[in-house]
């Protein structure tokens, strides 16, 4: 079982990168995408289930971030535009089999398979 990421880079503040995450060696229902900025704890950026029927968002990305699927390629992407410094950070992308509510979709705790991580980087 593999979740792959990938996509990462440095860039400047306000442009766009998109990251991917291809799954492997199992069917995932719930993705999402958390990150970690250096000396601060992992956090939610977004989820979706693998039917499109849900997604969310925290509040920082809502507006600038879109997690979306291809089901053609298997692989689930974070369209990430007008990037900021504050974004910089290593993107995981996690999953799994359960179709999350969306009440829980925030919680680390409700994946149970994980990605290396990709750095994006923002410059000022």
């Amino acid at each position: 079982v593999q979740l792959q990421a990938s996509g990462g880079g440095l860039v400047q503040a306000g442009a766009s990168l998109r990251l991917s995450c291809v799954p492997s060696g199992r069917t995932f229902n719930t993705f999402s995408w958390f990150r970690q900025a250096p000396g601060k704890e992992r956090e939610f950026v977004a989820a979706m289930r693998w039917s499109g029927s849900t997604t969310r968002y925290t509040d920082s990305v809502r507006g600038r971030f879109t997690i979306s699927r291809d089901n053609a390629k298997n692989t689930v992407f974070l369209q990430m535009n007008r990037l900021r410094p504050e974004d910089t950070a290593v993107y995981y992308c996690a999953a799994t089999p359960r179709g999350i509510i969306y009440s829980q979709m925030w919680s680390e705790k409700e994946y149970d398979n994980w990605g290396q991580g990709t750095l994006v980087t923002v410059s000022s």
